[in-house]
Parts: structure tokens; C-alpha cells; sequence
């Protein structure tokens, strides 16, 4: 289980503190998947970050199984078993693909292994295992390579920061049935996603809003998605700071 406890991050700008979250308190239970949506701008991908331990918070703490890791790097933070897939993966000019899986098993891993791991994601093993990780690859196929490398890690908390940006309506179907899969299939973990998709938001076991860096909903997929999806406030303040209901991915 990890644990948000009162966390605020603050950042400088032209001589003044903006602060981006304020107060946060999010609990990510065990073998749940949870989705944090709001407009653009409150405070998501900051959050999702601040677990990675790619930002530090102003204040309050990060709990996870009872550890406070507040204070640890990306590198400690992920071998305690936290995953991270950025909103836009890196691509490795000279890294095959059967390589970062490797570097994201921490270790040796038989070609088999990481086969199973691109099938997993509904990539044809042959076709990618010894592809150089480059602009020869499309953003739906970073994303599914990128979510491989979650599963080889073995994270224990898999973060996605919107898996849904940039990539074809396609690719994103087919995101939509790993992550489902990941849900049923994987035991003992849990999976947080960054989202604004409503075909997201309607496999989520919990959902938190967040507005101007403040949770402002959060409750299970029964109670909060139908406010969402059916109250016209809701949908329209959402859709005058980003894509919301109905929208597609590019």
C-alpha cells in the first residue's frame, strides 16, 4: 500500500513559490487499480512524479508498506518496486529492445522471458525483440515496449503518467486490454494511472479528481465515474481545461 500523507509541492517562479499541490492525502490500496483524472493543469502528472521520486514535496510524506520513503531517489524507490512509464517513453538510440527488458529485469533474462513479456502487451516477439529502440518505433509501440519493462520489473506500484498521449486510437484499444489484463492476471500489485480517457476511467476500482493541485473527488468507480460522465458541470469544467468525456486520443 502506498500513502500520500498531507503533500505539497511548490516550485519557484519569476521570484515567486506557485504552489502545484497542496495538502494531498492519497491512499493506492493493494491490488487495486487507481485512477487520478481532473482538467490539465491540477496537479496529475505532479503527483505521479512526487511517487517516482522524480520530484521531491515541499512538504508531508510518502508511506509505502509501512516505510516512509520521502526522502529516497528514483533508484531506491524502484527497487522497493515502484514503476514508473513517463507520458511521452524515452527512446535509446543503440538499445535493442531485448536489452531494456534485460535492464529492467535487473538482470539476465532468457529471450523466451522477455518474448513472453512483449506478448503481454500484444507485440509480436519476433518482430521487436532485436529492434533498436529509435524513431523506427511508433508512440503505441514505445508505450507497449515501455509497459513490458513495468511487467519485467515485477513493480509492485506500476505508475502510468497518461498512456493514452500521442498515440493512435488503435494502439489505445489495445492499451485499454493490457492494462484489464494486468488488473485480473497480475496478483499483488497495484496500478495507478494518470488519465483523463473515459474507456480509463471505467476500469478503475478507485478514482481520484484532482483541481487545482487539491483532491476535490475520490471514491470508488461506481460512486465518482457517473458524476463524471453524467453531471454537465462537471463535464464542462473539465472540458475548458482539457480533453475530457468523449474525447480520443490523437
Amino acid at each position: 500500500m502506498l500513502e500520500l500523507k498531507n503533500i505539497s509541492f511548490e516550485v519557484s517562479s519569476g521570484g515567486r513559490n506557485r504552489e502545484i499541490v497542496r495538502n494531498v492525502d492519497i491512499t493506492i490500496p493493494d491490488n487495486k487499480l487507481v485512477v487520478i483524472t481532473g482538467p490539465n493543469g491540477g496537479g496529475k502528472s505532479t503527483v505521479a512524479k512526487l511517487i517516482a521520486g522524480i520530484e521531491k514535496p515541499t512538504s508531508g510524506r510518502i508511506i509505502m508498506n509501512g516505510e516512509d520513503i520521502t526522502d529516497l531517489g528514483i533508484t531506491e524507490r524502484a527497487r522497493l518496486g515502484i514503476g514508473f512509464a513517463f507520458q511521452q517513453p524515452v527512446r535509446f538510440k543503440g538499445i535493442n529492445v531485448i536489452d531494456l527488458i534485460r535492464i529492467a529485469a535487473g538482470g539476465k533474462l532468457t529471450v523466451a522471458a522477455a518474448c513472453d513479456y512483449l506478448s503481454a502487451v500484444g507485440l509480436c516477439a519476433r518482430d521487436y525483440i532485436g529492434r533498436e529502440v529509435n524513431s523506427s518505433l511508433s508512440g503505441g509501440e514505445l508505450k507497449r515496449i515501455e509497459i513490458a519493462t513495468v511487467l519485467a520489473r515485477g513493480s509492485v506500484i506500476a505508475v502510468f503518467d497518461e498512456p493514452e498521449a500521442g498515440i493512435d486510437l488503435w494502439s489505445f484499444r489495445n492499451l485499454i486490454e493490457v492494462f484489464q489484463r494486468m488488473r485480473t492476471e497480475i496478483k499483488d500489485n497495484s496500478i495507478l494511472i494518470i488519465s483523463h480517457q473515459e474507456r480509463i476511467l471505467d476500469i478503475a476500482d478507485e478514482i481520484i479528481v484532482l483541481k487545482d493541485g487539491a483532491v476535490q473527488m475520490r471514491g470508488s468507480r461506481d460512486e465518482i465515474f457517473p458524476k463524471l460522465a453524467g453531471t454537465p458541470s462537471a463535464v464542462q469544467e473539465c472540458r475548458k481545461n482539457g480533453p475530457w468525456k468523449g474525447a480520443e486520443p490523437a
